[in-house]
């Protein structure tokens, strides 16, 4: 308020000389230039720059204070009124104010004007080429920056660095190597930790092994003393390019680790099939004072997905209610996820409640943990919901939406919504989309609707179609489709034994035998071997897994023992063992006792006499599940009375008193 008052009384000042009035303009322009600066801190940008115009000769110092404040804020008009003012009261700028206007320009989009200024300077400074080539570098146009760099004067390592990092964070990994090597070359030229970090990010993104380690050892040898950001760039060089055990090594050399690098090498580890390390690396994260970020969670809860570990999801999911987490976070959406594909649809449905503005992620999760968990109505009530939500769907969320229909035997319903994609949503079919709506008619017998979108498609199809033609038609025993589907199998990928073993099946189910053998022949000769059957469950915090016809279990006699039992009373019930699908053309009471020592009938019993009556056990199993161990598994839920989940390749099924949750569609 003094301010204001000393300045208003200012205009009421009286010039009885020249010599006073000389003075007392000088003391006008004072007061003005003072007010520009507190309306500058204010923010009152447009007021200030309003000002000048009541200034007859402002000084340096004011254009540079409102140059600067123009390019902090972004504001390109109020800059160029500036940049136009000093035209105007005929002030020729110096480098200093020229450099300022050069970084105005950049910063706020406006290239031409930048090159105008840059070519009228009739001096140029290291800083004036340096803005000019960072901000062309920043910007994506390096045929600019490049040239500009070439004909420099002289360079320092802001100049290099520039261009380098531009490089990296566009994608032109090999140019920015290229340079890189120019400047170690270059004998007045030092690189530093940004170059360094730069040079090992654009060596992991190729990904070159021998680059990255040629840099490294140029580290070792000038013994430089490294930050944090080059040994986090050491750490994703190694893990990028798969040496998982020298990204290890740097870890551990590490004396100060922050969350970038535990989430790093955490990811490495998963990423290369490593679990028990990344979760063990995971659990010294916890205890090391360093909080993890969404992406820490977000990776070990999808980890947790992928292996189907749910207790670990929930020890993980516990771990972010202590310290807090963002409901709105990719955290949150790894948490749905989770849970749905560890078949707990109930809590993936409480977290996404709990999350004010659900992602496109989080709603494909749920709907697809629906429709995997034989809960296909949910799956649609949840996609139209989605619809009203305003949220666009993709074509992820279409596969999960297909799948739901697939499951339920919704065929017409099914074709509406796979004609929608393209009619209403304006997406592109996958291969994805056609292979669901493959398996969706195949599964119900309409196979010449099958052959007709097969024959029609814009695509060539691929082996997930041609598996979901080969499944429809082990349902349904049609042979000739099986063999052409067989056939394409074949050609895509020899070497896999499920298109031979189901392409047997189907013989065997309809008594072909020498076909079976022509099929095992061939498997002979080209040496391929059934991928085993293997099922696991977990008790007391401990994994225990099975073989077909396992003996190494240490329980494996009480096994026996409790099947034998359990035989006797399905039996009574009215089970009849389905040997259809057995390869071997051998005596009836020998294909019983193959199918009844499968695996996953195995880690259900054990599962039954290692936990209190009334436990729920949770099966997971590598391969589809067989129909005679689904038959299976009806009669014995209904006889322990216990709730029994199958998770198999394809889908859980939940079994509970005598039914399963797939309603005998799968």
């Amino acid at each position: 308020m003094a301010f204001r008052r000393a300045f208003s009384s200012s205009s009421q000042f009286r010039h009885p000389s020249s010599r006073n009035s000389t003075l007392s303009c000088l003391s006008d322009h004072r007061k003005f230039e003072e007010l520009i600066d507190v309306l500058c801190q204010q923010k009152r940008i447009k007021e200030a720059v309003d000002l000048l115009h009541r200034i007859h000769q402002p000084s340096p110092r004011v254009y540079s204070t409102l140059i600067a404040v123009c390019a902090r804020h972004r504001f390109l008009e109020l800059g160029k009124t500036v940049h136009a003012h000093t035209k105007a009261s005929k002030f020729i700028p110096g480098i200093v104010i020229s450099n300022r206007l050069l970084h105005m320009y950049f910063k706020c989009g406006s290239f031409i004007d930048a090159q105008m200024v840059f070519d009228e300077m009739p001096q140029k400074d290291l800083c004036s080429w340096n803005t000019m080539i960072s901000g062309y570098a920043n910007r994506g146009q390096f045929e600019k920056a490049r040239k500009l760099f070439d004909e420099m004067p002289q360079r320092d390592n802001f100049s290099w660095n520039a261009v380098i990092s531009g490089y990296v964070s566009h994608g032109r990994h090999r140019e920015a190597l290229d340079l890189f090597r120019m400047m170690q070359e270059n004998e007045s030229s030092n690189s530093n930790m940004f170059t360094l970090s730069s040079a090992l990010a654009a060596a992991a993104a190729i990904p070159s092994l021998r680059l990255g380690k040629e840099i490294h050892g140029y580290l070792i040898r000038t013994e430089l003393e490294l930050d944090e950001v080059v040994w986090t760039a050491l750490l994703d060089l190694y893990g990028k390019c798969g040496s998982l055990d020298e990204a290890r090594g740097i870890f551990d050399q590490m004396a100060n680790r922050d969350v970038v690098s535990w989430t790093t090498m955490i990811h490495r580890c998963f990423e290369d099939g490593r679990k028990k390390e990344g979760f063990s690396l995971f659990r010294d994260l916890m205890g090391s004072g360093v909080r993890p970020n969404e992406y820490t969670f977000a990776g070990v809860l999808n980890a947790c997905a992928d292996l189907a570990a749910e207790r670990v999801g929930k020890e993980v999911h516990g771990y972010m209610t202590r310290v807090g987490y963002d409901p709105c976070s990719f955290a949150a959406s790894a948490l749905v996820h989770v849970y749905s594909k560890c078949g707990n649809t109930e809590i993936a449905r409480r977290v996404f409640n709990q999350m004010p503005r659900p992602d496109l992620v989080s709603w494909t999760s749920l709907i697809v943990g629906y429709a995997q968990n034989g809960q296909p109505d949910m799956a649609l009530h949840f996609f139209e919901l989605l619809l009203r939500s305003g949220t666009k769907p993709d074509e992820i969320t279409f596969v999960g939406v297909l799948s739901a229909c697939t499951h339920a035997g919704l065929v017409d319903k099914g074709l509406e919504y796979f004609h929608s994609v393209k009619e209403k949503h304006g997406l592109v079919h996958t291969a994805d989309h056609y292979a669901c709506v493959i398996d969706l008619l195949a599964r119900s017998g309409r196979f010449n609707e099958a052959e007709n979108i097969i024959d029609n498609m814009p695509m060539k199809p691929d082996k997930f179609l041609w598996a979901s033609l080969l499944g429809g038609c082990r349902i349904h025993g049609n042979i000739e489709l099986a063999e052409r589907a067989a056939k394409a199998l074949f050609e895509i990928e020899p070497e896999n034994p499920a298109t031979y073993i189901t392409l047997a099946n189907i013989y065997a189910n309809a008594g072909l035998w020498t076909e079976v053998s022509k099929v095992r022949k061939d498997m002979d000769n080209r040496g391929i071997v059934k991928k085993p059957g293997k099922s696991w469950v977990e008790i007391k915090r401990q994994v225990h897994v099975f073989l077909v016809g396992d003996t190494s279990h240490p329980k494996i006699s009480d096994i026996h023992e409790y099947l034998g039992e359990l035989s006797k009373k399905m039996k009574e019930e009215g089970y009849v063992p389905d040997t259809n699908f057995v390869l071997h053309d051998v005596e009836e009471e020998q294909k019983e006792q193959n199918i009844f020592y499968h695996s996953e009938k195995l880690a259900v019993a054990f599962g039954i006499i290692s936990t209190p009556p009334g436990t729920p056990i949770k099966v997971f199993k590598n391969l589809r599940t067989c129909v005679d161990c689904h038959t299976a598994m009806k009669y014995i839920s209904k006889i322990v009375q216990r709730k029994i989940i199958v998770r198999d390749s394809n889908r859980f099924h939940c079994f509970e008193d005598g039914s399963c949750s797939c309603k005998d569609y799968w």
